[in-house]
């Protein structure tokens, strides 16, 4: 576990951080920018849990949960000096993700338009969750042009874009509240 006595170190005030390897980057360097974007698709679902309660808030619990892990994966490069023991996704992670999309989308309407962000509050912060995932899907497969990152990050990130979509359907009285696109409506 990590302990946490003292929340500012003064030590990012010329604009480096650390990596969980102990060496410094720029705040703006891309894998900083990656393992940023997966925290705030974390935010994301935070907002989303609250609106949501039982088996569903159960998941999304669990996906903020990995998505630290996530972080802290992409937070320590692989072929740093920590990257032996260090924490990195695994495929179960990915396949749990895979289960409850597959339960879920058993039980939803047909999908005849593309969906508008919306219905539920909780809907909405997952479509907003799903976008921000997207992003930094698109962040990490560029961090995995220039470093070897774990290619776990990606597929996790991806299965959970399409997991946030699915869920925000079966959050919408299963895809029958969701608001759809009506291409050209209002011309």
């Amino acid at each position: 576990m990590v302990t946490l006595t003292k929340i500012y170190t003064r030590g990012g005030d010329k604009g480096e951080t650390s990596l969980g390897d102990g060496s410094r980057v720029a705040k703006h360097d891309l894998r900083v920018d990656a393992y940023g974007c997966v925290d705030e698709t974390n935010a994301t679902i935070g907002l989303a849990r609250l609106h949501t309660e039982g088996e569903i808030d159960l998941m999304l619990e669990r996906i903020q949960n990995d998505l630290f892990d996530l972080g802290a994966d992409l937070c320590t490069p692989e072929e740093g000096r920590r990257a032996e023991g260090a924490l990195r996704i695994v495929a179960e992670q990915v396949n749990r993700l895979e289960a409850e999309i597959d339960s879920m989308n058993g039980e939803l309407s047909d999908l005849t338009s593309f969906i508008l962000p919306g219905g539920s509050p909780a809907s909405a912060y997952l479509h907003l969750c799903r976008t921000v995932c997207r992003r930094a899907e698109r962040l990490c497969t560029e961090l995995a042009g220039r470093d070897d990152i774990n290619p776990l990050c990606v597929q996790y990130l991806n299965r959970l874009s399409d997991h946030a979509f699915v869920m925000a359907r079966y959050l919408n009285d299963k895809g029958n509240s969701d608001v759809l696109w009506k291409p050209g409506a209002h011309r």
